[in-house]
């Protein structure tokens, strides 16, 4: 019989084992390794949205995980998003079902708090796949160098002290209510891009008011070579043309001193704005295209709640469709959300009926609706892949107009 249970501070010894073996990458080798990240887990848990899970068998944990209560900026409204991460089990208890009980707790737990989304970073996307998630934004890595960036004025760019944190928390929370899929900055995430040695963050910052900023640090090149180092971008958020033409200035200026800026972007025009996108390689794709990024599948979105959700979203727009849909979401892995909504379109906002005729039917796996409500792919995508289904093949317009949004969801919040 399994307990799942917050964990105490006398149990964070045994989720520090856990995590090791989950995450080689940890690097915790020694006891004053594990011991450092035991004091970080302990302040983490401290923070009121993160939240440590044990799972224990016979009094002893065999799996853990941290979930985070997060607000996000879901289309045109703020929402409860529930988050999961450092999910781990004991290696000894591999394939009896500690992750799906684990999951299972997760998604009831914010269900219970009137989240009607979650999400996470998978370590194998098709593993939850499975469990119902569905990819998010797809992530580019560019390789720039400084000189192929717009020549910018660099006249307002200032370095950001510490106590100039909320400066940039207010710049970010513009940005935010502007766009999509992206989460309020946590005490903890915001001192924790100060207090890193490593960053460097700059700003553009006019009548005391930052209007976007910059946070970088430097990456030694492979080459044995200390003068050589590239500057790499973890964050670019800006709320003006000028702001982000002064960001491009700054390190269009550093071509002295840096071979290449590495760009991590979910913004997919981001090529236009280089001179030469090319990343280095020199590889053509198949034959005439040049290589000018490489991408990779990261975060994904969970619908806990389809009438939920959509009664959240009931002033949202969704176009200028008139119609009365239903959807039909197969969900095997969270039972309560699994069945039919009959939703009602006018003028492009929802309303949920109960019963009811309707004019269109819709079905899918909740994987896939969960990326077509963010806006991470298009529902002619979908029917066209054989990844959903229409009761009328000329609908299908209609269907992508009401679910397509004017930006992917982007999220920059590591978790």
């Amino acid at each position: 019989m399994s307990e799942i249970r917050l964990l105490e501070e006398a149990d964070f010894a045994a989720f520090v084992t856990l995590a090791a073996n989950a995450y080689p990458a940890f690097k915790l080798a020694s006891e004053e390794d594990r011991e450092r990240i035991r004091q970080r887990f302990l302040i983490r848990s401290a923070e009121p949205t993160n939240h440590f899970y044990g799972l224990f068998r016979d009094q002893r944990l065999i799996g853990g995980m941290i979930l985070y209560d997060f607000t996000m900026q879901l289309l045109s409204v703020r929402a409860l998003v529930g988050g999961v991460g450092t999910i781990g089990v004991d290696l000894l208890r591999k394939k009896e079902k500690v992750a799906y009980e684990l999951m299972q707790f997760f998604l009831h737990h914010y269900q219970s708090r009137g989240a009607t989304l979650t999400t996470l970073y998978p370590f194998r996307p098709d593993f939850y796949r499975q469990m119902g998630f569905g990819a998010g934004t797809q992530m580019s890595q560019y390789h720039v160098q400084p000189s192929d960036l717009p020549r910018g004025s660099k006249e307002q760019i200032v370095f950001l002290r510490t106590d100039q944190k909320e400066l940039l928390r207010d710049c970010y929370n513009r940005v935010m209510e502007r766009g999509h899929g992206l989460m309020e900055k946590s005490d903890i995430e915001l001192s924790g891009l100060f207090n890193n040695v490593a960053n460097r963050i700059v700003a553009y910052k006019r009548d005391e008011r930052v209007l976007g900023y910059m946070v970088f640090s430097f990456k030694p090149s492979e080459q044995e070579n200390f003068l050589v180092n590239d500057l790499v971008v973890r964050e670019l958020f800006y709320e003006t043309r000028e702001a982000l033409a002064g960001l491009f200035g700054f390190l269009h200026s550093q071509a002295d001193q840096v071979r290449r800026v590495v760009f991590n972007t979910q913004d997919e025009d981001f090529y236009h704005a280089l001179r030469d996108p090319r990343n280095g390689t020199g590889k053509l794709l198949p034959d005439i295209y040049h290589e000018s990024n490489t991408q990779g599948v990261g975060i994904m979105y969970r619908v806990l709640d389809t009438p939920g959700i959509f009664s959240l979203l009931r002033n949202h727009n969704f176009g200028i469709e008139d119609c009365t849909l239903k959807l039909t979401v197969h969900d095997s892995f969270f039972s309560e959300n699994d069945g039919s909504t009959i939703l009602q379109f006018r003028g492009g906002r929802p309303s949920v009926q109960i019963g009811g005729d309707y004019d269109i039917e819709i079905a899918l796996d909740v994987a896939e609706f969960s990326s077509l409500l963010m806006g991470a792919v298009r529902f002619t995508s979908l029917y066209n892949y054989g990844l959903a289904e229409i009761s009328d093949q000329s609908e299908v317009d209609t269907i992508d107009r009401l679910f397509r949004t004017e930006r992917k969801p982007i999220c920059t919040t590591p978790f």
